[in-house]
């Protein structure tokens, strides 16, 4: 009898870049699954898939996050105020700089100096010459290191369930869009609308955090592990997009006339209470996130005809919002008032009555 054919696994016969794309391509299959699966038990027959508003809408105080105040940038301009959390976890160095350059106020009465159509506004001190330069101030370094990426250990990630052309995984690592390479072992954040990085020259450690610049067109990603990313704009970013768009190369403004110009760059921490902005974020290491994800994956609004069944990292929405007042507490009932005892004309003290037999 004879024997049957010996099949091999296709495991065996991939070429070492196709295994990789395999394992990419089931990595992201698996990390799918969670999301699939927690769609297919809300999609109970007869129930319509909740949308992102009705989503956001049921959410509970536990969904939100407060930014720390020693991480938020305050960009004051004449128009309003632009809300910047910085991200000490992927450039540390970068971000002490920009802390005491803030708190130096480095940036007060500077100017944005470039806006390049569907690419960034840049700002910084405006002067060509390092002679004419503003002194960066107690507490900065003039040097720092390239803060690209960094190691993956310790740091927490939000995976997204779809392939990325730019990494071989994405997700939210404390509320920032980023990409991860788990056999290179590197982590870094990911050029979004609104991402906030720090301008530099050729070298790769020519930054030292004075040049900040925010990605205002379609998401820049071939920057991504070129650059030192420092944050993103939580609030404000129609202040920025909307500015007249230098005219010289890079879109340098060619006259000080064309610049923006810049009240002030203060943290929040050192700025009075009362004139702080109260703003809660939207968490990315909830059910009710991965939910406001797979609803922007597969738009089942009644407008949309087609499922994309994918979404790209730079796409996911990353929800702000107010804090919600806190509720009034019930003033307590005043207690009634005991009735005051007879005085005894001798004592002055109330008696008991006794009887006698």
């Amino acid at each position: 009898m004879p024997k049957p054919a010996v099949v091999k696994s296709a495991s065996n016969t991939l070429r070492p870049g196709a295994r990789h794309w395999r394992n990419v391509l089931l990595g992201a299959l698996l990390a799918a699954l969670p999301l699939m699966q927690a769609s297919a038990e809300d999609a109970v027959p007869g129930s319509k898939p909740r949308s992102m508003q009705e989503i956001l809408d049921a959410s509970q105080p536990a969904d939100w996050r407060t930014p720390d105040n020693k991480n938020l940038l305050y960009l004051e301009l004449d128009t309003g105020r632009v809300l910047i959390e910085l991200a000490p976890s992927f450039a540390p160095a970068h971000v002490g700089n920009i802390r005491a350059l803030a708190k130096n106020g480095y940036w007060n009465g500077m100017s944005i100096n470039r806006s390049q159509d569907n690419f960034v506004v840049q700002w910084g001190d405006p002067a060509e010459e390092e002679k004419d330069r503003k002194p960066l101030g107690r507490g900065t370094k003039a040097k720092l290191p390239a803060e690209f990426a960094r190691k993956t250990k310790g740091l927490p990630f939000d995976r997204l369930p779809d392939v990325d052309g730019w990494a071989p995984e994405v997700g939210f690592s404390g509320g920032f869009p980023a990409g991860r390479d788990s056999e290179a072992d590197a982590a870094w954040m990911a050029h979004c609308y609104g991402t906030v990085g720090a301008g530099r020259d050729v070298a790769a450690d020519s930054s030292n955090g004075t040049e900040l610049y925010v990605v205002i067109g379609q998401s820049p990603r071939q920057l991504d592990r070129n650059i030192t990313v420092v944050g993103r704009v939580l609030q404000g970013m129609e202040l920025l997009s909307v500015l007249p768009r230098g005219t010289g190369p890079l879109g340098f403004y060619e006259q000080p006339s064309q610049r923006t110009p810049i009240k002030a760059i203060r943290l929040a921490s050192e700025v009075p209470k009362k004139e702080r902005v109260g703003i809660e974020v939207l968490r990315t290491d909830t059910p009710l996130f991965a939910e406001l994800v797979e609803a922007r994956r597969n738009r089942r609004d009644e407008w949309y005809k087609h499922m994309a069944g994918h979404i790209d990292l730079c796409n996911v929405p990353l929800p702000t919002r107010a804090p919600p007042p806190k509720p009034v507490a019930e003033k307590a009932k005043p207690k009634p008032k005991k009735a005051k005892k007879a005085k005894s004309a001798r004592s002055g003290a109330a008696k008991p009555a006794t009887t006698s037999r």
